[in-house]
Parts: C-alpha cells; sequence; structure tokens
C-alpha cells in the first residue's frame, strides 16, 4: 500500500467527522431563520388585525359618549352645558364634549372661546386628529363626530389613550395609527420629523367601523439583530450535538479500520 493511500485513509475519518458535524448545525441554523421569519411575519399579521380591535373599542367608547349627548344637541348652550360638564367629568377616557349647529361650535364643556372648535367639523371623516388646540397646546385630540340633520356632537379625547393601546404590543413591532393625512403611534405622531421605520414584514389593517389604517412593520435591521440574538442562544446546543455526532462518526470508522487490519493479519 502507498503512503499516498495511507495517508488518504488516516485523514478520511477526520474529514468525514467534520463533515458529519456540520450537519446538523447547519440544519439547525436554517431551521432556527425559517421559523423566525414564519413567527415575525404572522406576528406582524396578527398584530395589526388586534390593533384595529382594540382601537375600535377605544372609539367604541367616544362614540357612546357623543350618543348619550346627542340628544342635547339644539338645546341653549346655558342648559346643556352643565350635563356636558357632568359627563366628561364621570368619564376618564372623554377630554371634551361639544355641540354644533348649522356646521357652527356653540357650547362645549371646555373653557374659552370655541373658534378653533371649528377645525372639528369633517363631513366625510367620523374621526380626525386636531393637533394644537388652544386648550391643550403641544397635544393631539382624537375627536369623534356624530351628526343628526343639523346638529353634531363631537367627543374627544387625548391621542395618548390609543398610543396606550398601541404600546401595549410589547414585540418589537411599530404599529402606527394612520387617519387620512395624520398619523400617531406609541412614541410619537406625523409632527415628528420622519415616520418610524416600518420596512420589515410590513402589514396593514383597516377599520371598516371608523375608517382609520394600521400600519404594522419592523424597523430595519431587527430581523438581523433577533437572528443574532437566537444564534447566540442556540448555538452551544447544536455545537454539542455536532461534536457528539462528529465523534460517533469518527470512532465508527476508526473501529472499522481496525477490524479490517485486524482481518488482514489473520488472512496473512
Amino acid at each position: 500500500m502507498s503512503k499516498l493511500t495511507q495517508l488518504g485513509r488516516f485523514m478520511l475519518a477526520p474529514m468525514l467527522a467534520i463533515t458529519t458535524s456540520l450537519m446538523p448545525v447547519a440544519s439547525g441554523l436554517l431551521v432556527m431563520l425559517y421559523q423566525m421569519e414564519r413567527r415575525l411575519e404572522e406576528n406582524a399579521r396578527v398584530s395589526v388585525q388586534e390593533a384595529v380591535y382594540a382601537i375600535d373599542i377605544a372609539l367604541d367608547r367616544l362614540q357612546g359618549s357623543a350618543k348619550l349627548v346627542l340628544p342635547l344637541a339644539g338645546q341653549p348652550c346655558s342648559r346643556a352645558k352643565g350635563k356636558l360638564v357632568d359627563l366628561v367629568q364621570g368619564m376618564q377616557h372623554l377630554r371634551s364634549l361639544t355641540l354644533a349647529q348649522d356646521g357652527k361650535t356653540y357650547c362645549s364643556s371646555t373653557s374659552g372661546k370655541l373658534s378653533h372648535e371649528s377645525l372639528y367639523i369633517d363631513q366625510d371623516k367620523p374621526v380626525m386628529l386636531v393637533f394644537d388646540p388652544p386648550t391643550a397646546p403641544n397635544s393631539v385630540l382624537v375627536v369623534y363626530q356624530l351628526r343628526r340633520d343639523n346638529l353634531s356632537v363631537y367627543a374627544s379625547t387625548y391621542g395618548l389613550e390609543l398610543s396606550k393601546e398601541l404600546r401595549s404590543f410589547q414585540d418589537g413591532l411599530t404599529l402606527l395609527l394612520e387617519f387620512g393625512e395624520h398619523y400617531i403611534w406609541s412614541d410619537g405622531d406625523s409632527r415628528d420629523a420622519a415616520r418610524p421605520s416600518q420596512s420589515e414584514y410590513f402589514e396593514t389593517a383597516h377599520s371598516m367601523k371608523y375608517g382609520y389604517t394600521v400600519k404594522g412593520g419592523y424597523e430595519e435591521g431587527f430581523t438581523a439583530r433577533e437572528a443574532r440574538q437566537s444564534l447566540l442562544q442556540i448555538m452551544p446546543s447544536l455545537a454539542l450535538v455536532g461534536i457528539l455526532t462528529g465523534s460517533i462518526v469518527y470512532w465508527g470508522i476508526v473501529r472499522m479500520g481496525r477490524k479490517k487490519l485486524g482481518a488482514t493479519a489473520c488472512k496473512s
């Protein structure tokens, strides 16, 4: 037997052992990446639907308050104002209640001028965002409007109430609540310099009831960070499996080689 053949057989066992040990590591990594991608994709899809459900419930409360007040619309402000104030004070989710007639606001639970309240009026949108109102500077109001003939009621709450609903999805997903050209999200609104990143696993869902859209996605680079973190957690286990598998194969090849040498020696 030539020295080259002997060297080849000598190297065969460790090469096969190394190759075999890498197979469970590689397959484990592929399975991990596949499962992670499916998990993120499914979470984004389900979360935007759940966010619509949660926001609809929050807006249902505004709608319910507006329905309670609608019978007051058209009454003189001297008679209606006290009831408006009492309702707002008794409901934590409310910021204000405002009455309008013939397209003009004339009575509100808040004190001060009502000139800005005319911005609430929008014939096409049941819900709108109002930024920086004089009665609440540097804030965002979510306003629900309810109309009957020439009478209207506007029930408002702070945008923070809806931001809290979005913030409850604490899984790395960025959810954005869009009303027409304006939006709010858990950490800001459309007054920010730039929209939040949602470039990975982007999903949308629309509320048929209130006309807003929820947009969800992970920020750029999120998937890579998740993969690195998962790799650090799973790699020790995969490495151990690979070492054990490679060791079994190595000793199996060595043992077979010894048996062959023994059989050759007996024949000679």
